[in-house]
């Protein structure tokens, strides 16, 4: 980071030298002959780009395998009236692009850069490991109805970064987390910088703050959150670990599943002393100091375990309710969905509601008995909200079907281990679920001929086509095959628009789904 850093200030001091020389660098003018220059990163694909401004205002990078370019960052404010940087990522390995500048002054001047080039790197090779990602389009009288942006991918595998394709299945970012470690989940934040949960099986778990260059801008270990904890006072438990996911807040707040622990004794089923693995949430402020907590084993019965002990509710995924700045809460081994009081940072910690069998809501799909356990999703992952609307609230949810419940009330479920298609299966699946009458309703499915027993992730689109993903299937459809992720209409006959496949065998997508791009606010059409 120390090397990028002097090269950048050592161009930047060469472009002011002759900025001193030359006519135009005043305050609210751009010089006649704007240029911009380009350097590489440690990341090979990702440059930085430098312009000379010459005014307050706003600048943007536009790139692409040729001068029509295509693609395009963020805009960046610009104060100091001299040099502005902007970090140009989303290209693929080993090609050249064209770059431009777009400068916009807060006086209403405005100015395009000439054309320059930059060719990005290969992708690392040994031990860091890119698997196999074929795309098809089966269906080109749909192809009219793909949606734009890239593909996120968070993987499990320690030698595979995180990183982004585009829809023709190329790595565009990347971000290697070294050895041993995986990073589980990572999120564009506001800023343009990443946020990264980063896991080592053999040590304390570290969020990570990195721009797209892969600099570290911050880090916490989880031995840190202890610390602050402790130190600040307020909280009954002691987190072991960032798991799984965090929520970004609007008003600049994280908050994280962690682990946590508790020891009973003598359960029913379980004699002796057991160590129960719970989840936790903390809060954390724009300075990553913790200011709310909530702890599962004060909130919920550690007897019921749909998956059986010691890890008891295994939360996946965390969501902000921005309706009434509660949190939703998805815990694989309890089948449950769970709206949290959280009050935007004022609440009692208490359930508001449980969504799923044995929960709060009854099913009301006519046509369909509403006590028929089998409809509610189990061993959930990756819940979306769609859409809400007063009490309305419309959950994306990829359904991977372990542990369903097929018959009231003997209560016999499935099992990855010894029950296969059709008695056992995944799919993508949209609830709505209405918080006044306490009932949810099935308003759009699809029951795959596969079952996969863990990840997945699934959104639905403006235009009604659902973008999911479905991971490790018990019988692929094609040998060696990892995961794959689809586009699909969404409609009751869906069709496929668009398919990544994921080879060899291992190297398994966690999570997959599609984003607009790797700036704020710009989508990516291609």
């Amino acid at each position: 980071m120390k090397t990028l850093l002097a090269v950048r200030a050592a161009l930047v001091a060469a472009q002011l030298a002759v900025c001193a020389l030359m006519a135009g660098c005043g305050a609210g003018s751009i010089p006649s002959d704007t240029q911009g220059s380009v350097i590489g990163t440690q990341n090979p694909l990702v440059a930085i780009y430098t312009i000379r401004t010459g005014c307050v205002g706003q600048v943007m990078v536009e790139f692409g395998p040729t001068t029509s370019y295509g693609r395009n960052t963020a805009w960046y404010p610009v104060t100091n009236q001299s040099f502005s940087s902007v970090e140009v990522a989303g290209m693929r390995a080993s090609t050249t692009y064209h770059m431009r500048a777009q400068v916009q002054c807060s006086n209403g001047s405005t100015s395009t850069t000439s054309d320059t080039t930059f060719t990005t790197g290969p992708l690392p090779s040994s031990p860091v490991n890119f698997p196999t990602l074929v795309v098809s389009r089966p269906n080109p009288g749909l192809s009219s109805t793909e949606n734009p942006g890239i593909e996120y991918i968070s993987v499990q595998d320690t030698d595979t970064p995180a990183y982004y394709t585009d829809r023709d299945g190329n790595v565009i970012w990347y971000y290697y987390t070294g050895p041993g470690n995986i990073a589980f989940p990572f999120k564009l934040l506001p800023n343009g910088n990443v946020l990264l949960s980063v896991t080592n099986a053999k040590t304390f778990s570290n969020l990570v703050e990195v721009d797209l260059a892969g600099n570290t801008i911050r880090q916490m270990t989880t031995e840190d959150l202890q610390h602050k904890m402790a130190n600040s006072g307020g909280f009954d438990f002691v987190p072991w670990g960032f798991s799984h996911d965090f929520a970004l807040l609007p008003n600049g707040h994280v908050v994280a599943i962690v682990l946590c622990y508790k020891d009973f004794t003598n359960l029913p089923g379980y004699p002796g002393t057991m160590l129960v693995t719970g989840d936790a949430l903390v809060d954390l402020d724009q300075n990553w100091n913790p200011v709310w907590g909530w702890n599962s084993f004060d909130h919920l019965d550690v007897n019921r375990h749909v998956d059986g002990l010691p890890d008891w509710t295994h939360s996946n995924a965390l969501l902000f309710s921005p309706n009434d700045g509660n949190l939703i809460l998805s815990m694989r081994n309890q089948s449950w969905i769970l709206k949290i009081d959280y009050e935007n940072g004022t609440g009692s910690g208490n359930i508001l509601w449980h969504l799923g069998y044995q929960g709060d809501f009854a099913l009301t799909n006519e046509g369909v008995p509403s006590d028929d356990p089998s409809l509610w999703f189990a061993n959930q992952h990756f819940p979306i909200i769609l859409s809400q609307k007063g009490p309305e609230t419309t959950l994306a949810i990829f359904d991977n079907g372990d542990q369903r419940v097929l018959y009231a009330p003997d209560g016999e479920v499935c099992s990855f281990g010894n029950n296969g298609y059709p008695v056992c299966y995944s799919r993508p699946v949209i609830f709505q679920v209405d918080e006044s009458s306490m009932v949810a309703n099935i308003v759009w499915a699809d029951p795959l001929p596969y079952f996969g027993e863990w990840g997945g992730a699934i959104n639905q689109f403006s235009n009604g086509n659902v973008e999911f993903e479905l991971n490790d299937p018990l019988v692929p459809p094609v040998p060696n095959l990892a995961s794959y992720v689809q586009e699909v209409t969404g409609t009751s006959d869906p069709q496929v628009v668009w398919q990544m496949n994921f080879f060899p065998a291992a190297a398994y997508a966690y999570r997959a789904y599609r984003v607009p791009s790797l700036y704020n606010g710009v989508t990516w059409q291609y």
